[in-house]
């Protein structure tokens, strides 16, 4: 009962991900990436389970993140040099650290979704 609750809400979390980022430059990347993760939650709700999506999204979303992590104005960045200032004052990205270090955190909450499918099967 409780992975069906956590997997209602997050695959309507998701789903909202998806819609927010509708008029970013890089739409179609992010709203398939929080759609992939929306649909394997919406179909865990119903018992169907494909693990190997699951593997596949996680490995991907994981080796995006080390890519946004340590890339000019990434997340390291914004610890280190930008000494970690709030990046949810407003909506708009308005220094470039902002919208990479979101989009991290966004993809940690995606694998985390992901993960608790595959392992609490």
């Amino acid at each position: 009962m409780i992975l069906l609750i956590f997997n209602v809400i997050f695959c309507l979390a998701f789903l909202a991900f998806a819609y927010v980022n509708l008029n970013d430059i890089d739409a179609a990347l992010w709203v398939t990436i929080y759609m992939v993760a929306a649909i394997c939650c919406g179909l865990a709700v119903f018992g169907i389970y494909y693990p190997i999506v699951n593997i596949l999204a996680i490995a991907f979303y994981l080796v995006y993140a080390v890519i946004l992590f340590f890339g000019k104005d990434g997340v390291r960045d914004w610890i280190v040099k930008y000494k970690r200032p709030s990046i949810v004052e407003t909506m708009q990205a308005e220094k470039p650290y902002i919208e990479k270090t979101r989009e991290f955190f966004g993809l940690l909450i995606a694998v985390a979704a992901l993960a608790v499918d595959i392992f609490a099967r």
